[in-house]
């Protein structure tokens, strides 16, 4: 279990679900992970945030479907300046989707792709220094990058954001980075070429630390969600890939 005030330069920050149905989600994490939620005031345009036992976990954003992005959750890298983070992200295969901007009081943010494609937000924290607790039951636990790009996405990673990669595997049936080492990791990147080209496009997975694995996927099912796979025993726990009633992709660990 870790507790943090803020999080470190190029690590994950904060998460955000994107959601056509906010009263389904609120109900959804909250009966499964045991989260509160709060819909916060019209200068904030109905932003959502979830908190476990008083820390906070986790923010919301209602898709009204104008964008045409599916249902999903989002990863929050930690930036000093979210503006150099976006050029220079620019300028090494990304895009900058959206921002950056400001949200008032609160910090800087910006949406980018890395060169696989996958989407991803960047974080200048001002007031909100992001989630204040991991790898506990209901929080969350691991970040994992999945993309076919796997050897520019770590470069990408280590010239925009200065991650200290490190091998943590590198056969023909499961090549990963991690940025730090070991029990210091705080995020990876799998190459998803095994997966071959029916496999999903790049994204950020968000994990969630769970008691039991299995009984959490019960619940998911009985709460409206899907089971999409899993659950499999791995060498860092009993780990499942589930969505959420609208169909928001996020994986689960216990």
């Amino acid at each position: 279990m870790t507790r943090r005030d803020s999080a470190p330069l190029g690590a994950p920050c904060w998460i955000e679900l994107f959601t056509s149905d906010a009263d389904a989600a609120r109900s959804f994490y909250g009966e499964l992970f045991g989260w509160t939620s709060e819909v916060m005031g019209e200068e904030y345009g109905g932003y959502i945030s979830f908190e476990r036992e008083g820390t906070m976990v986790a923010g919301g954003m209602v898709n009204d479907g104008s964008s045409g992005a599916p249902d999903a959750w989002t990863v929050y890298l930690a930036t000093a300046d979210a503006q150099a983070t976006a050029d220079a992200a620019a300028a090494h295969g990304g895009q900058v989707v959206m921002g950056p901007m400001e949200v008032p009081a609160m910090g800087h943010m910006a949406v980018l792709t890395e060169p696989g494609g996958a989407a991803f937000g960047i974080w200048q924290p001002t007031g909100h220094q992001g989630f204040g607790v991991l790898a506990e039951p209901g929080s969350p636990g691991w970040f994992e990058l999945h993309t076919r790009s796997y050897k520019e996405s770590v470069a990408f990673h280590e010239e925009v954001f200065g991650w200290d990669t490190h091998v943590a595997s590198d056969t023909e049936d499961f090549r990963y980075t991690t940025m730090g080492e070991e029990e210091a990791a705080l995020a990876g990147i799998m190459d998803d070429t095994v997966m071959g080209p029916e496999g999903p496009p790049a994204y950020w997975a968000t994990y969630f630390q769970v008691a039991d694995t299995d009984a959490t996927l019960a619940r998911i099912e009985e709460l409206g969600g899907a089971k999409v796979m899993g659950p499999d025993d791995s060498p860092y726990g009993r780990l499942a890939v589930a969505t959420d009633p609208t169909g928001a992709r996020f994986h689960i660990v216990g």
